[in-house]
């Protein structure tokens, strides 16, 4: 019987260990970066383009006012509410203090600069096709807009969707490299598919979701329910 123990016991201590190295977050390698000049202007187009104020400025924000990130939207799902956090220049409760890494981790795979996997409500899926140079480039025209003070809020998850090393299996399942649209482009049409699959991120909204929240590219841009709300997206 003892030895039945230990052999289970190693087997649960084996498996914890195969569930972490499947599931632990993955920061990218920072040569992917290094080295990349940052141009000001350009980030202010990738800012509109990636829809950052959408979120994390206030809702009614209109002019200005949409530069002022300071986040607190709150998004209903079937997993709980999220809210959006601070993402102004202010350094304690924004990202002023973030590295150009750091939010090349958080755009290209889901990851804090404390290593924690983001939820997905955060577009990373495809975000995750943002060029670098796209998001060095953001980074420096963040880091010109105003500070806010004011705290993130906690998302209001339950169990077990609270649990952040378990996004590291939505990862595996629904995080893909290369396009949903694919053959031989224009470079009009290959900046268009940009835009639609990686800055914009168009089909998160406009794509439906199964039961896990991961997009249904079978019917990509096809519409779906609002989550946690009313009406659909067209």
């Amino acid at each position: 019987m003892r030895r039945i123990l230990i052999a289970l016991a190693l087997l649960a201590v084996l498996g914890l260990g195969l569930f972490w190295a499947a599931t632990r977050p993955r920061p990218i390698d920072p040569d992917l970066i290094a080295g990349l000049v940052p141009d000001v202007a350009h980030g202010e187009q990738v800012f509109w383009a990636a829809g950052c104020a959408g979120c994390h400025a206030d809702v009614d924000a209109k002019g200005g006012e949409k530069l002022i990130l300071r986040g607190g939207q709150r998004f209903p799902s079937p997993f709980g509410t999220f809210l959006a956090p601070n993402i102004s220049n202010d350094q304690t409760a924004g990202i002023g203090a973030w590295s150009a890494l750091d939010l090349a981790n958080a755009m290209l795979r889901g990851v804090s600069p404390e290593g924690a996997h983001y939820y997905p409500v955060f577009p990373y899926g495809t975000y995750s096709r943002a060029r670098p140079q796209d998001i060095v480039d953001l980074r420096a025209f963040l880091a010109t807009l105003p500070s806010d003070p004011t705290p993130s809020q906690p998302h209001e998850v339950g169990f077990p969707f609270n649990i952040r090393l378990g996004l590291g299996l939505w990862k595996l399942l629904y995080l893909r490299d290369g396009w949903v649209v694919s053959g031989d482009l224009t470079a009009k049409e290959d900046q268009g598919r940009y835009l639609v699959e990686a800055l914009g991120h168009c089909g998160e909204c406009h794509t439906p979701r199964d039961a896990l929240g991961g997009p249904d590219l079978t019917r990509w841009l096809a519409g779906g329910p609002v989550p946690g709300g009313t009406g659909r997206f067209p």
